[in-house]
């Protein structure tokens, strides 16, 4: 049997929206994270928590996301959630635990796609807050994130996990390359090491595998 698919409904209104066609779009993907990241002090480890899975087209937005930012050029953040190593709903909560293991008080920007209407499909969303994966397939997961980042797949309100595994990956890898181009823009600006706790390695979640 497969996992279960992680994704949630576009419905807040608190938000940051970038579209894709904005020629803008990831200098402005950069800035308002720069923003929420103000008040981060310079020694917290900052994380990024793609979620997702490769077995779904509109749900491989996250792992795209983490195996694009995932680089020894960059030292600013720690990626949880790749194509290699996917984050989703049957390893979430160990990767949460061992992020908690190996990071004091890490602040925690998480990534996955979503749903919405059809006038937001192509738009990146940014709001302070934690991430609810799992609500849309009524699996009690827990929230994370102290930032989110949704990309906006494809429509939502009907046979969501159809709709997911039907979407377009040009729409998907649109919405990964102008992510992960913020997000390399923000690391560059904010260089800067994040110190892992003495004595432990910095490896992928550990035990876990794709399923």
């Amino acid at each position: 049997m497969g996992k279960t698919t992680l994704y949630k409904i576009e419905n807040d209104p608190a938000q940051t929206r970038i579209h894709i066609d904005d020629p803008n779009a990831a200098a402005k993907v950069a800035d308002r994270l720069f923003r929420h990241l103000e008040h981060v002090d310079n020694g917290r480890p900052v994380i990024l928590l793609c979620i997702g899975s490769d077995r779904s087209t509109g749900d491989s937005l996250g792992p795209l996301i983490g195996s694009g930012v995932e680089s020894p050029d960059q030292d600013f953040f720690r990626v949880y959630g790749t194509l290699a190593q996917p984050v989703h709903a049957t390893n979430l909560q160990e990767a949460m635990e061992t992020i908690s293991q190996k990071y004091a008080d890490p602040f925690i920007i998480a990534v996955d796609a979503c749903l919405g209407r059809l006038e937001s499909v192509g738009c990146v969303n940014i709001a302070a807050g934690a991430l609810r994966p799992g609500a849309g397939v009524k699996k009690e997961l827990p929230p994370v994130g102290d930032v989110h980042i949704t990309g906006v797949v494809n429509i939502g309100g009907f046979m969501e996990f159809t709709v997911l595994q039907n979407t377009r990956l040009n729409m998907v890898m649109r919405l990964a390359d102008v992510v992960c181009a913020g997000l390399r823009l923000l690391a560059s600006q904010k260089r800067r090491p994040v110190i892992a706790e003495p004595g432990l390695h910095e490896a992928g979640v550990a035990g876990t595998r794709a399923i």
